[in-house]
């Protein structure tokens, strides 16, 4: 695709690559160089200064942006009863119990983005784990979505919730919007998702947390922004 070749090129050249930029100049130059037909996504990928093959530096959990993530997730429910139906009114995409784990094992059915399930369901959905986990689609009450709060979590889905936790390189991936947000509202949503990572920050993590921070659009080049300068408001 030599044509997308071209405007990844023009993109580079207003990167000066050797540089670390302020957060407000680093999601400007993200917007200039997404020059796509088509809304795209702005991401952070952040690299931390912890191992997470060890259980008391592991980083995750869940936060809603401010403004959401451009994206309405489906949401699939495993509840019975009562919390069934608060699931269903709260605006659930898919509800049920056994037979949504037959039909997922069975047709290898995945028309859904987050799975939320009740405490008593975990018998349940735990016979997926080697279907759902590689998917990083499990349930867990870290995130928020082991809870009998089921209404809540589909409702904090909905808004933009967004899951975070370290990859095997130890790097957090998160959407923080669409191109189409602007500077304004892309910053909030950055903030937001920082704030709640630093705060997550294990206490065996030692030296330097945030070694990395980067953002990009989904076809733009990546921006370095310098962690020592990430300040909140």
């Amino acid at each position: 695709m030599p044509k997308r070749g071209k405007k990844y090129k023009e993109s580079i050249n207003l990167i000066d690559r050797t540089k670390l930029y302020d957060v407000e100049e680093a999601i400007s130059l993200v917007l200039q160089t997404a020059k796509a037909n088509f809304d795209e996504t702005v991401e952070v990928h952040l690299r931390l200064g912890v191992d997470g093959r060890h259980a008391d530096q592991q980083v995750r959990g869940a936060i809603v942006l401010p403004h959401g993530t451009g994206k309405t997730k489906k949401v699939l429910v495993f509840a019975k009863g009562e919390k069934a139906k608060e699931a269903e009114d709260a605006g659930a995409d898919y509800v049920g119990a056994e037979e949504l784990a037959q039909k997922i094992q069975a047709e290898n059915w995945f028309d859904f983005d987050v799975v939320v399930a009740t405490p008593d369901m975990m018998s349940v959905v735990g016979r997926l784990g080697r279907i759902l986990g590689p998917k990083g689609l499990m349930p867990n009450p870290k995130s928020g979505t082991v809870t009998m709060d089921v209404a809540k979590a589909v409702e904090d889905i909905k808004a933009g919730k967004v899951e975070y936790r370290l990859d095997k390189t130890n790097i957090i991936h998160s959407p923080i919007g669409k191109v189409s947000f602007g500077k304004e509202k892309l910053l909030d949503n950055f903030n937001t998702l920082l704030e709640a990572v630093i705060k997550a920050k294990p206490a065996a993590a030692k030296g330097q947390y945030l070694r990395s921070v980067t953002l990009a659009s989904t076809m733009g080049p990546g921006v370095k922004v310098n962690p020592l300068k990430i300040t909140f408001n």
